[in-house]
Order: structure tokens, then sequence, then C-alpha cells
């Protein structure tokens, strides 16, 4: 065996010297059998079992942890460790029937800013696309601790973390997107477009974003908010996915006002259009290459003219809304290699014709000719049959 793990290089001898195909299948012995054994269990990990070990961990004290010389770096590791396990969906269930979610969220209170990201990362990784452990989740009070680390933990890592944490946990989540209306949420997500994190910007964006989609009704509470000015100003941002976030954001608020028969966000239509306007002028100036990763920002600009202004935006009479190319079909890399033998045939038809398919020739007859005609045959050649069936003679 190697210092760190099983001898791989020995194991693929064994294997090639019992498979090489020059001799005939035996059973193992019950030396090779217990060797090979032994050899493959050194390297499983038994996940639940491991995952119990850190319920133990998470669950002790960190004071406690301090004094037998486990530094926080070491829990962060332990986390760590924990997020990969609860990849798993079935893993994530589990982590709740073996007793660690609890200790999980308290972690979440942690004084250490890098334990508290870390737990929320592994919130995250629980609840995303698993309704089972978002009630969990729920059950256990774990929004609380993650709104309060959202809003007002000094440190914006914590801040971001604890958001995305909020965002998994309450997608799709009835529940918990009206606790998180209860709890002020909103007013949260305001504070944090202010921030100078761009990533801490985006993900408050972004949420905002789904919540307004699935639930036109908190248009009017984003709007009373100051929600539009402060997106206006975020369609400025020198970071190209705020931008485009912010005017995700604004195309929808304005979406639900055309139900009012008017698409203009009011008071602040006039400042509306003319960040639209320097929007236009910037990507006017933007390079070849910088207008094609602009793609998405170029269309929500005019989706968004359009929606307030009942016209398209100076973009497409520019040509910079569609580029050319942009409306070309995708090359078709695929029929080269699974081309269908029926269009392959129709392509080349004559390709696949077997010779039985040509025009038979004549053959070339040998030996005597055909008798020679007789005169009756040769006067009734011409005879002919009238209406009736008869033979014209």
């Amino acid at each position: 065996m190697a210092e760190d793990g099983p001898n791989w290089e020995g194991l693929l001898k064994w294997s090639l010297a019992h498979t090489d195909g020059t001799r005939p299948t035996r059973n193992l012995s019950e030396g090779d059998r217990k060797w090979f054994m032994e050899a493959m269990q050194a390297q499983s990990v038994d996940v639940i079992k491991r995952m119990k070990e850190i319920t133990l961990v998470m669950q002790t004290p960190e004071q406690v942890l301090e004094a037998q010389g486990v530094s926080p770096g070491d829990i962060e590791d332990m986390l760590d460790e924990l997020q990969e396990h609860v990849e798993s969906i079935d893993m994530a269930n589990d982590l709740n029937s073996i007793g660690g979610l609890v200790p999980l969220l308290g972690h979440l209170k942690s004084p250490h800013a890098n334990i508290r990201a870390k737990a929320a990362e592994v919130v995250t990784t629980i609840v995303q696309n698993n309704p089972h452990s978002q009630k969990l989740v729920m059950e256990a009070n774990g929004l609380e601790p993650l709104l309060s680390n959202f809003s007002s933990d000094p440190d914006v890592t914590a801040r971001t973390k604890a958001l995305g944490a909020i965002s998994s946990l309450i997608r799709h989540n009835k529940p918990g997107i009206t606790a998180f209306r209860l709890a002020n949420g909103y007013a949260a997500l305001r504070d944090a477009l202010g921030s100078e994190s761009v990533r801490f910007q985006r993900k408050a964006l972004n949420l905002i974003h789904y919540l307004i989609h699935e639930n036109s009704s908190d248009c009017n509470v984003v709007s009373e908010l100051g929600f539009p000015r402060i997106m206006m100003h975020l369609a400025s941002s020198e970071d190209a996915e705020v931008r485009e976030a912010a005017l995700r954001g604004l195309l929808e608020l304005a979406r639900d006002k055309t139900k009012g028969d008017d698409g203009r966000l009011g008071e602040e239509d006039e400042k509306l259009k003319q960040v639209l306007q320097e929007r236009i002028n910037g990507i006017t100036l933007m390079s070849p290459e910088d207008l094609g990763a602009a793609k998405d920002e170029r269309h929500l600009v005019d989706s968004l003219w359009n929606t307030c202004y009942n016209e398209p935006s100076s973009l497409r009479e520019k040509g910079l809304l569609v580029l050319p190319g942009e409306d070309a079909p995708p090359p078709d890399v695929a029929s080269k290699h699974f081309e269908p033998p029926l269009r392959a045939w129709a392509a080349n038809p004559s390709a696949d014709k077997s010779p039985s398919d040509k025009k038979k020739e004549t053959p070339l007859l040998l030996g005597p000719g055909p008798p020679p005609e007789t005169a009756d045959s040769r006067n009734n050649s011409g005879a002919g049959e009238d209406s009736n069936g008869q033979l014209n003679r």
C-alpha cells in the first residue's frame, strides 16, 4: 500500500494479469479476494458515517474545539467537505435525519465571518431545487439567521452568501416568499443595491427580477420603495452584468405598467428616457467585439424603449439591434457525422443502384435462328380486332 492510499499501480497490474484473455477465467483465491477488497475499501468513504462525524463536530461549542486545537480554518474546511457530500439530493435530505441541519444553521451565527459565509454556502447547496430540504430549513427557522446576515452582517462576503442562500431557499417556495416579504426583505434588497460590491448588486437584482416576475402584485411594492430610480442608476454601471440585470428589472416593471394602458414609469419617465439614450450612445461607440458581447443589453434597451414609448429604439435604424450573422441559423456541425441514410441516398441516388436496376440488354444468341414465317402467319399478322372482339381479316 502507498502512504496516502491503495497501491493503484499494483491493482492495475493484478487486473491485467487476470484479464489478459490468454487463459480461461478462474475463481479468485481467498487471498486475492481479500487483497482486492482491502484495496477498494481503502479508497471508499462511508458518506453517512462521515456526515455523522462532521455533525458531532458542529454540535461541539467553538470554545471547546479551540481548546482542543481546532482552528476556525479547520471548521471551514470541514464545512467545505460537508458541502461536497450534500451535493447529492439524498445526502442533503439525510443531513436533517442524522441531526446535522440545526447545528449547521447555528454556524450562521459564528463569530467568524468566513464560517458564516461557508455555512450559508452549504445551506444554498442543500435547498437548491430541493423542496423537501427547503421545507426542513423553513421549519428549523433557518430563514431568520440568513435574513439577519443578509441585512446587517459587517462582512460583505457573508452578506452575499446569505443572499444566495435566501434566493435558493424561497425560489418556487410560496411560504418562503411570504416570510421574506413579512420580514421586510424588500427593504434589505434596496439596501443591497447601494453596496459597492457588484457581485452583491447582481445577486440582489436577480432576486428582485424573479420576485416581481413571479408575483406581479409586488411591482407596486418595489415602485413605492423607490427601486426604479436605483435601477436606472445601475443601468449605467460599469459592470455589464449589473447593467443587464437592472434593465431586466426595469423592463419587468414597465411591462406591468402596460396592464394599465401605459408602459411608462410615472415620474421617472424622463429620467429613464435619458438613461436609455445614454446607453444607446454608449452602444453606438462600442467596438465590434464589444457589440457582440452586449447582445442581451442591446435587446433589453430596445425592448424597454419600445414598451415605454411604443416605438422601436434608434438601435434598429442604426443596424445595431441585430448584427450581421446573429439572425443566421447555427452552423450544421452534426449532419456530416449523423447523416440519415435516406437523406444521404437522396443526395446521390446513383451511388446506391445495384446492377439489377440497370436496363437489361437483349442477350446475343448463338445457334440457329427462329424458323421462317409461314404464309398464313404473314397474312394474319396484320389482322386486328373489331369492337366486338372479332378478328378483322
